[in-house]
């Protein structure tokens, strides 16, 4: 049962409109996420947090520190460690050290890395492309311009 099935029966609200809203949004991204994660399984033998983190490194062609991509995939050092070595063995990333910091290290991807990385974010576009289809090119500019707002909105009480 998802999450929109659940709010049947839950107790009255005030706004149920934007719970709702709240909820479909919930339930769609769970969805589209789990066909991802089937799809790199399936494709690729490999997982999301995997991707995820090649996929920053691809935005970092020097490497980057694993503190940072810790912050940028907001999980702990130790997943970032895990995952890290477990491309290291396979030959996707490797380790450099930083000049003058002997406790730091660069991560980066290798060029098989890169070549599998882009191999996987093409298909990952189309399953995305996949997800959205049933919506025109106008919808999908509204939806990604309401969403905005809502971004907006909620960065600005964030603060």
């Amino acid at each position: 049962m998802d999450l929109e099935a659940r709010l049947h029966g839950a107790a009255p609200s005030e706004h149920p409109e934007a719970l709702r809203l709240w909820l479909r949004l919930l339930t769609c991204t769970q969805l589209i996420e789990k066909q991802v994660r089937s799809h790199l399984r399936a494709q690729f033998d490999t997982t999301l947090p995997r991707f995820d983190l090649m996929a920053q490194l691809e935005r970092a062609p020097d490497g980057m520190k694993m503190k940072e991509l810790s912050r940028r995939m907001m999980v702990t050092s130790g997943n970032i460690t895990g995952i890290t070595d477990q491309l290291v063995a396979e030959g996707l990333v490797e380790r450099m050290d930083v000049q003058g910091d002997r406790r730091a290290y660069l991560v980066r991807l290798t060029p098989q890395g890169r070549t599998q990385f882009n191999d996987m974010a093409r298909q990952h576009e189309q399953w995305i492309v996949e997800a959205f289809a049933t919506l025109g090119e106008r919808d999908i500019a509204t939806l990604y311009r309401l969403l905005g707002k809502v971004k907006e909105h909620t960065q600005e009480t964030a603060e």
